[in-house]
């Protein structure tokens, strides 16, 4: 049983270094296509990449009105996630996004779920959403408003609230469907979705692109994407979401250290510390 939980937890260490170079993926495709043809072939290939997974798990799939909205809701998000993180990291640098996007998300959705249930706050958790907010002040540089206006921290911050949104809708649909199932009909209905919306664009383009782009597209869509959350719903399930949940603070130290290695991208001092402390108001937010 002891070497069964270890070896989740050496998974869980796979997961989150596939879904931290998931940043450093998305950057090199930002050089190459527009937008909508990425959105497309990420979650076309993130489609058929669940099928295996599918058939592992060999679950029956039942899907009822209450499944349906919200694969519908979620899916709308996914995709809004995704344009934005496109924008966002088009013009900024990959691993200060995926630092406030991983910090901000889990706040946010703390903070929407509060209001939306009325739930009353404990001084701890008072006190973790101060550090929250120093942390993002930190994270966005709040003292120079100029680089605050940069566009890429906006389209992270809507990346973090869009997230939250999805969250929100992911721990109440598991009345309704399997997560794996979940997982797989919302890359399905945003394949579906984005192929309406790209199909003036030359989606064929892709072939003539180089292995960069192939490698990128391909760790995006299979590693960072389908195989990180399949590993990330089997360890949550054998080692409990607290658990789980915490190994998600490694995923901004492997998106910096990835962007660092392929991109040289330079590790900002305002990341390291307001991602920091941002951290440490999530872990405070998570405490029993």
């Amino acid at each position: 049983m002891k070497n069964e939980l270890k070896t989740y937890k050496y998974l869980l260490l796979l997961a989150m270094l596939l879904w931290g170079g998931g940043w450093t993926a998305l950057k090199i495709l930002t050089y190459t296509q527009t937008i909508e043809v990425i959105v497309f072939w990420r979650f076309f290939l993130m489609s058929l990449a669940f099928i295996p997974i599918l058939y592992f798990f060999n679950k029956p799939i039942t899907l009822n009105r209450g499944a349906l909205v919200y694969i519908g809701s979620s899916s709308i998000l996914n995709i809004l996630f995704m344009v934005f993180s496109f924008i966002g990291i088009s013009s900024g640098f990959a691993g200060s996004g995926s630092v406030i996007i991983t910090t901000f998300s889990p706040i946010l959705t703390f903070i929407l779920f509060a209001l939306l249930y009325k739930k009353q706050l404990t001084t701890v958790q008072f006190i973790a959403l101060f550090l929250g907010l120093l942390g993002g002040f930190i994270l966005l540089e709040l003292d120079n408003i100029s680089l605050f206006l940069n566009s890429s921290n906006i389209y992270f911050l809507l990346c973090a609230l869009v997230w939250a949104g999805v969250t929100l809708l992911s721990q109440h649909s598991a009345k309704y469907i399997h997560p794996v199932h979940y997982s797989f009909f919302i890359s399905l209905v945003a394949t579906m979705s984005s192929f309406i919306y790209a199909f003036d664009a030359d989606l064929l383009s892709v072939f003539d692109e180089d292995m960069s782009f192939w490698v990128s597209l391909i760790y995006l869509a299979v590693f960072g994407q389908t195989i990180a959350t399949t590993i990330f719903f089997m360890a949550s399930s054998k080692l409990g979401s607290q658990v789980t949940s915490s190994f998600m603070f490694l995923v901004p130290v492997f998106a910096l250290a990835s962007a660092w290695l392929v991109l040289d991208e330079p590790i900002e001092m305002h990341i390291i510390v307001g991602g920091f402390v941002s951290m440490l108001a999530v872990y405070y937010l998570n405490k029993k």
